[in-house]
């Protein structure tokens, strides 16, 4: 998928359930993931460094369950920005198994955020200039 930001992850134990597949909130967990990964790498900004003086919460997630994955399955999990606004940006995301089919797909809406010095309060704040160039990279 070009534009994507792309990231492989093996199922591990930790993922699975007493029947063997991914519960479903750990897919929750690898998205996380792959987030924190592309903020890491495609922005050269890890979440150490962006969460001392704000962060990205997720403030809208849809998910669509399509097909189980087991332990040991390698799945390729793609990233991509639907519409990218003034401090948020919509994301696109799925993951696939081995041969091409997909496990979940779904849609996530980002917000940056600038904490105050005491951390009491969280405001909105725009990407700025060199994050947005990063970020539109990725647009489809």
């Amino acid at each position: 998928m070009e534009n994507a930001f792309i990231k492989k992850e093996t199922v591990r134990f930790q993922h699975v359930d007493y029947a063997g597949i991914v519960f479903y909130p750990r897919f929750l967990e690898m998205l996380n993931n792959l987030v924190e990964d592309f903020y890491a790498e495609a922005l050269n900004l890890p979440f150490k460094n962006l969460h001392e003086t704000g962060g990205i919460p997720t403030v809208d997630l849809k998910v669509q369950f399509k097909k189980a994955a087991r332990l040991g399955d390698e799945l390729t999990k793609y990233l991509w920005i639907k519409n990218l606004g003034g401090a948020s940006m919509h994301c696109g995301f799925k993951f696939e198994h081995e041969d091409g089919s997909v496990c979940l797909e779904g849609e996530v809406t980002l917000v940056r955020v600038d904490f105050s010095d005491d951390r009491k309060s969280i405001k909105a704040s725009a990407f700025p200039d060199d994050m947005r160039a990063k970020l539109e990279k990725y647009l489809i």
